[in-house]
């Protein structure tokens, strides 16, 4: 009699748990190999970021991300209105930080000479050359100067930002002859190893595109480089590239402003060309390098992909991501801890390894 109590029992229990158990297979992810198809979630604001940080992550997408303009002039409004809100920024940030920024001519490029108030005794015989990102299109004039005048204020070193030519009017191969031109000037300025050149995104790629023009045209190489979430693979290939889609609020997706910035520089070239998609290039006897990407980076696996290639081709060669962080958030709030962090890296890394 007992033993028929409990198989009703038993019975019961089953019976009651069925559609629990039917809820909970539906929400599951089905066994699949091949492709992932995830089921949509929501992913919080991380609490192991500064207060600052969670602010920025918190922000809504980057408006432009999927504005493609249609035209030279639409391509140049939106380019002068990006400015315009950047500049406005400049002016507290020079003073926070004690720098001086002047306009210069460097072997018929222009470029902003980015000075601290004090550069440290180590520092005197260095030179850093800032290439700035924005898609190839974006922060001509002073509003590429932002990131230099970070690491200028942070290390104490002089920097020489370039202001290279951009699309539409000057495609590829333009913001590269200019780069180099001025990077051959700073040759004459400076001993190779005692040179660093860094920038972020764009500017990280053509950090590594620069090494490698200067290996092809048999000059030094400087003494350390430092590219921040390099555009270095412009075909939308890498993991990031979709496991980060519509996570990073400032890139988004490659599919739509990005892209159509890529097809406007590389003007009918292969953007597999290592001058245009640095990763493919050889990367053998580059300087000590330092990459810096952060976790919800759309470019997160061009920084890694460049790092294992490196490494491979036996450099000397450091990564960093930060926590939460999307597409070049690690300067955005030069008051942030991140932003503390990231410079002080960079600047640890250049002292480490350029010549005095």
């Amino acid at each position: 009699m007992k033993l028929r109590q409990a198989i009703m029992l038993a019975a019961l229990i089953a019976a009651s748990c069925a559609p629990i158990a039917q809820t909970a297979q539906a929400q599951a992810p089905q066994a699949q190999s091949g492709p992932r198809q995830v089921p949509a979630k929501t992913i919080p604001v991380p609490d192991t970021v500064s207060p600052q940080m969670q602010a920025i992550i918190a922000q809504p997408y980057n408006p432009t991300w999927n504005v493609v303009p249609k035209t030279a002039d639409e391509w140049k409004a939106l380019v002068a209105k990006n400015a315009e809100a950047t500049i406005a920024t400049l002016p507290a940030i020079r003073a926070a930080l004690h720098v001086k920024v002047e306009p210069t001519v460097i072997a018929g490029v222009k470029a902003y000479i980015v000075t601290p108030e004090v550069i440290s005794p180590a520092n005197r015989n260095r030179l850093l050359v800032h290439v700035h990102g924005g898609a190839y299109v974006l922060s001509p004039g002073e509003a590429a100067t932002k990131e230099a005048i970070e690491l200028a204020g942070f290390g104490h070193f002089k920097v020489i930002s370039v202001d290279y030519r951009m699309p539409p009017d000057f495609p590829y191969p333009a913001a590269m002859d200019d780069a180099m031109a001025v990077y051959r000037a700073a040759l004459k300025m400076a001993k190779p190893k005692n040179i660093g050149i860094f920038g972020t995104s764009t500017g990280g790629g053509m950090t590594l595109a620069m090494v490698l023009r200067a290996k092809m045209e048999g000059l030094p190489l400087p003494g350390a480089i430092a590219p921040g979430t390099p555009w270095s693979d412009m075909t939308k290939t890498g993991d990031s590239f979709y496991a980060n889609e519509m996570v990073d609020n400032v890139l988004v997706s490659d599919d739509g402003f990005l892209h159509a910035s890529a097809l406007l520089y590389a003007n009918g070239h292969d953007l597999k060309d290592p001058l245009l998609s640095p990763v493919y290039g050889d990367l053998h006897g580059f300087p000590p390098t330092i990459l810096t990407s952060g976790t919800r980076d759309l470019f997160l696996s061009n920084t890694v992909r460049v790092h294992r290639k490196l490494r491979q081709a036996g450099v000397e060669a450091v990564l960093q991501v930060f926590e939460g962080e999307s597409h070049a958030q690690y300067y955005r709030d030069i008051t942030s801890p991140e932003a503390i962090d990231y410079n002080t890296e960079v600047a640890g890394f250049f002292d480490k390894h350029l010549g005095r």
